[in-house]
């Protein structure tokens, strides 16, 4: 269902810092089968108690630390698990979770009062109060290696007020608070776990959930079970959950045709009409409101979220060092074409991190440089390299991957450029790409309801994802001055600065968008998935 923009104006202004910049997002259900009848909407089909729900990630989880964590995959285990002070509903609407109500903000935007929910417990039978969301917020916000630093920057104090209520002391008004709440920087852990385990938390995580952390074997599967501690405990239907990484496509269909798994995420485009054509399985797609794109090593010398600094042999080189160079190899690439050889025409290219839909959206956003290798090659001329420009491409090593890197070094070609392709593990990658030992790396952003959430933490000097070492004070201050401002029509200006100037710099090529799809046994109910991507199953379960 899409919403007009003057609903989602009036939501805004509205909200105070509540973050009510909502993007349109029921996710929609294609039905096979023995499957639901509607078309649109949640699977609202009964479901029994017990059993064990099998699910197939296309990848190994990062850590299972809301702090530390960065992938989807990993986001996906933590959200059945660790819940968080606020999260969307299935419009991508702000609700209460942990929370008790939505914040109280002062007049001057730099107070934030939040009452918190009471008589819940955690995994481990300790009570979370103000105090465990204190110190959560705290650890997120400050920790060595936090990858919600950035996220929940203009917090400088988390004060507890009593029991059931916290206060937020910000350095400026900041409008993405409430939707950075409602990601991993509202996950609240059990400070008892946090002593007890140290840097060791995210071997057995403990959080308030429908279910706990039971086990983990690297590279096979992470068991949860239910939570006998969780407040709607009742409603909770599976007895178990079990993740496996099965990073093939076709192996993972294969393995949900088989019934050894009931659920798979990220269905391939290659697979999209082999699943409409068996009877007992159906989808759940969803416009994503993410990104995929190439990430360019500019001045990432000594980790993410480092600055900016001058790189050494052998990541240095003039795609790093002049911008013209990576506006070359953008215009080299034919995104139109990417969609429809490899992706069989199901996802959309894209140029930028704002969804087209969203209400921060604009001309300026949504702009494209178009594809022509002509001028990608006097771009090169121009700045004086020898062609072809060598460069290397980190690639996940999964199938789908490497036929987009194989695609877009045949594209690169045209324009002068020599692509050496790096097939990488998953959890590698993001290791290698965040201590700066890459040239460049083909990867997305699952994507947040706040544009902010997809922009500031991956641009602005020292941003906790900022991989590619990009700096530049006038997009700090535009960036800085949109999460202060609670006018639409300034941020909407804002952001489209922003990224006109990224598309000058480059320091990602953005390339596309997916539909998000998972697939799964028509015996499998209440599956929840909406234009966030993230798999909510606490209500899940087999049909009756």
């Amino acid at each position: 269902m899409i919403r007009s923009r003057a609903f989602f104006l009036a939501r805004l202004l509205m909200a105070a810092l509540s973050c009510s910049v909502v993007l349109a997002g029921c996710a929609a259900i294609d039905s096979g089968g023995n499957a639901p009848p509607q078309s649109t909407g949640p699977d609202d089909r009964a479901v029994k108690a017990g059993g064990t729900l099998r699910i197939a990630l296309d990848a190994e989880p990062d850590r299972l630390d809301p702090t530390l964590s960065r992938t989807l995959v990993g986001r996906d285990v933590l959200q059945n698990m660790c819940e968080m002070l606020y999260d969307v509903n299935d419009k991508l609407e702000l609700v209460p979770k942990l929370a008790a109500g939505m914040p109280e903000v002062s007049g001057d935007g730099m107070t934030v009062t939040i009452k918190i929910r009471t008589g819940l417990k955690f995994a481990d039978g300790t009570t979370m109060d103000a105090a465990a969301v204190k110190t959560s917020i705290d650890r997120h916000r400050t920790l060595q290696g936090s990858a919600r630093k950035s996220e929940l920057g203009p917090i400088s104090e988390v004060t507890v007020v009593d029991p059931a209520t916290v206060r937020l002391t910000l350095s400026q008004p900041f409008s993405p608070l409430t939707a950075q709440l409602a990601e991993r920087g509202g996950m609240v852990l059990s400070p008892a776990a946090l002593t007890a385990k140290g840097a060791e938390f995210s071997n057995a995580p403990v959080c308030v959930g429908p279910y706990k952390f039971a086990t983990r074997v690297a590279q096979d599967r992470i068991e949860l079970v239910k939570d006998p501690n969780y407040y709607d405990a009742g409603k909770v239907k599976l007895d178990k959950l079990v993740f496996r990484t099965i990073t093939d496509a076709t192996a993972r269909l294969n393995n949900l045709r088989s019934g050894d798994i009931d659920l798979m995420i990220n269905v391939s485009p290659v697979n999209v009409s082999e699943l409409a054509g068996i009877d007992y399985l159906r989808t759940i797609s969803s416009d994503s409101i993410g990104y995929q794109g190439i990430t360019i090593n500019i001045g990432n010398a000594s980790g993410k979220g480092t600055g900016s600094a001058q790189l050494a042999a052998p990541y240095a080189g003039p795609m790093a060092s002049d911008a013209r160079v990576r506006r070359a190899f953008m215009l080299s690439i034919d995104r139109d074409a990417l969609n429809r050889t490899v992706f069989r025409g199901v996802y959309t290219p894209a140029c930028g991190p704002i969804s087209p839909v969203s209400p921060l959206s604009s001309d300026a956003a949504q702009a494209c440089p178009k594809h022509d290798p002509a001028e990608a090659k006097r771009l090169l001329t121009e700045a004086g390299v020898a062609t072809p420009v060598k460069v290397s491409l980190i690639v996940i090593s999964n199938p789908d991957a490497v036929r987009t890197g194989e695609a877009i070094k045949s594209m690169a070609a045209e324009g002068g450029f020599d692509v050496q392709l790096t097939p990488t593990e998953f959890a590698t990658a993001l290791d290698v790409t965040d201590a700066g030992k890459f040239q460049m790396f083909r990867i997305g952003w699952s994507g947040q309801v706040d544009a902010d959430g997809n922009i500031t933490q991956f641009f602005q000097t020292n941003g906790s994802q900022n991989v590619s070492g990009y700096s530049d004070p006038q997009v700090d201050q535009w960036l800085k001055d949109a999460r202060a401002s609670q006018d639409i029509d300034k941020r909407r200006e804002l952001y489209g600065k922003v990224i006109t100037k990224v598309h000058e710099d480059v320091p990602i090529v953005y390339l596309y968008r997916t539909k998000n799809m998972v697939a799964l046994n028509n015996k499998v109910g209440q599956v929840r998935m909406y234009s966030d991507y993230i798999l909510r199953l606490e209500y899940a379960g087999f049909v009756e």
